[in-house]
C-alpha cells in the first residue's frame, strides 16, 4: 500500500502565510514608486557626507529585489551613487519589471541622467546552485566585477510545529538557507578571483534571536538563526580574503506586504507595537542606512556582526 497515497492532507496555516497564487500582495496601496512601501526621500549627492558611505562605481547585487524590502535595497544604492545594480527574483518577468521601473524612475524625477543607470532583471530560483551560478557568471560578464551582495530573498510560513508539513518545511529551508549561501558562495568567488574588497550582506532577522508570537513559524525561526551564523562563519573564513560578510536584522516592517499578511488579524500590528520600546512598528526605510553601511567602505573593518534595526523589540 503506497504511504503517498494515503498521507494526511494538511489544511491551509489558520495564521498569516504565504499564499503562492498572490504574485504582487499589495492591495490598496498608492505608492510613489514601486517597489517602496512608503515615501520616497531621496538624498542629493551635492551635500556633503561621508565619502565611505557612498555606493559610486560599486555593482550591486540584491536577491529577491522584484519588490519589498528587496527592492528598496536596490534603490538605495542607487541612492547612494551606484550605477550599475543587478535585481535577481524567481521569475524573469517580475525581475525585468523591477528593473526598468527602477531606471525609469530615478531617470523620470531627475535624480540621474538618461542612461546614467543600467539595472538588469534575473530570474532565478535562489534554491537552484547550478541557477545561481548562471547568474553570477552573467552579472559579472555585464558588469565586470560584483562589489557588494545583499542574499535578501526569503520566504515566511506560519503552521503549528507538530502539523508542519515536511515539504514545506524543506522549501523553507531550500530558499531562507542553502539559497543565501549559494548567493553568498558565488558573490565571494567572484570577488577573491577579482582581489575585490567586497561586502556580503546577508537578511536574516530578529526572529534569529527571539520567538515570535503568537504567530507560529519554527523553521523560519531557526533558518534566520541559521543566517545569522552563517555570516559569522563565512566571515572568519573569507576575512583574509578580502571579503566581508555581515547579517542585517529587522524587526517587524510595516511594509505592504505585511499589512496584507496581518489584515485579517485583528490587533496584531497593535501588538507589535506596544512589544516594541520605540512604541512603533519599523518602517521600510529605517533599514536604509543599515544596509549601506554593511554595504559600503563605510564598515570596511566590520566583518561577522550582526546589525539589529527592530526598535528595541528583541532586547527586552
Amino acid at each position: 500500500m503506497s504511504t503517498t497515497a494515503n498521507a494526511p492532507k494538511h489544511p491551509p496555516p489558520k495564521h498569516a502565510t504565504i499564499d503562492e497564487s498572490v504574485t504582487v500582495p499589495y492591495p490598496g496601496d498608492k505608492l510613489d514608486i514601486p517597489g517602496h512601501e512608503t515615501r520616497h526621500d531621496q538624498g542629493s549627492r551635492t551635500h556633503r557626507t561621508l565619502k565611505s558611505f557612498s555606493m559610486e562605481g560599486k555593482v550591486c547585487v540584491v536577491t529577491g529585489a522584484a519588490r519589498g524590502l528587496g527592492n528598496m535595497f536596490a534603490r538605495t544604492f542607487v541612492e547612494s551613487g551606484c550605477s550599475k545594480v543587478a535585481i535577481i527574483d524567481l521569475r524573469q518577468e517580475d525581475a525585468d519589471k523591477a528593473a526598468a521601473q527602477l531606471v525609469s524612475d530615478f531617470e523620470s524625477q531627475g535624480q540621474v541622467e538618461k542612461g546614467e543607470i543600467e539595472c538588469i532583471g534575473l530570474g532565478c530560483d535562489v534554491a537552484n546552485e547550478a541557477a545561481v551560478q548562471a547568474a553570477f557568471n552573467t552579472i559579472v560578464q555585464k558588469f565586470g566585477a560584483v562589489h557588494a551582495v545583499v542574499a535578501n530573498a526569503g520566504i515566511v510560513e506560519n503552521y503549528p510545529a507538530l502539523e508542519y508539513p515536511a515539504e514545506r518545511m524543506r522549501k523553507l529551508f531550500d530558499i531562507n538557507v542553502h539559497g543565501v549561501f549559494f548567493c553568498a558562495r558565488e558573490a565571494a568567488k567572484h570577488m577573491i578571483e577579482k582581489n575585490i574588497q567586497g561586502s556580503i550582506v546577508l537578511i536574516a532577522s530578529m526572529s534569529a534571536n527571539i520567538v515570535n508570537y503568537p504567530q507560529p513559524q519554527m523553521p523560519y525561526n531557526s533558518s534566520k538563526a541559521a543566517v545569522k551564523h552563517m555570516a559569522a562563519s563565512l566571515a572568519v573564513e573569507w576575512a583574509q580574503k578580502g571579503v566581508r560578510v555581515n547579517s542585517l536584522s529587522p524587526g517587524y516592517m510595516l511594509t505592504a506586504l505585511t499589512k496584507a499578511v496581518v489584515a485579517p488579524h485583528v490587533g496584531m500590528l497593535e501588538s507589535w507595537a506596544e512589544k516594541t520600546p520605540m512604541g512603533r512598528v519599523g518602517d521600510p526605510e529605517d533599514l536604509k542606512g543599515a544596509i549601506v553601511y554593511l554595504a559600503s567602505d563605510a564598515s570596511k573593518f566590520t566583518t561577522g556582526s550582526e546589525l539589529v534595526v527592530d526598535g528595541g523589540y528583541s532586547i527586552i
